[in-house]
């Protein structure tokens, strides 16, 4: 006996619609980040100039590693591979301390 309440096509337009609904939660998340990251650079941005007025250096090491063993901890609680994390980490940092170089280029 073989199950006739589906019409046939029905599950590919419910599994359609699915999908659509999954890549507007995704569409929303990736504009969420990208605004938390110009938010994040902005403040960043206010670091490199303060640094730049008082004669720090651009770059933080022990900071940054500070950072990095907390950013991979709480990769692990969020179940995200905390390789991307760093990966992801390591980009931001390098950026952020061009901006900082370049802060203090311009004094």
């Amino acid at each position: 006996m073989t199950d006739h309440t589906s019409e046939p096509g029905a599950a590919d337009a419910e599994a359609l619609d699915t999908l659509h609904r999954l890549r507007g939660s995704i569409d929303n998340i990736d504009a969420a980040l990208v605004y938390l990251l110009a938010e994040r650079f902005r403040a960043t941005k206010q670091v490199g100039r303060l640094k730049a007025e008082h004669g720090m250096p651009a770059s933080d090491p022990a900071r940054e590693e500070q950072q990095l063993t907390r950013l991979r901890s709480l990769a692990i609680d969020a179940e995200l591979d905390p390789e991307f994390a760093q990966k992801w980490f390591t980009f931001v940092v390098a950026e952020v301390i061009r901006h900082h170089v370049e802060a203090a280029e311009d004094r």
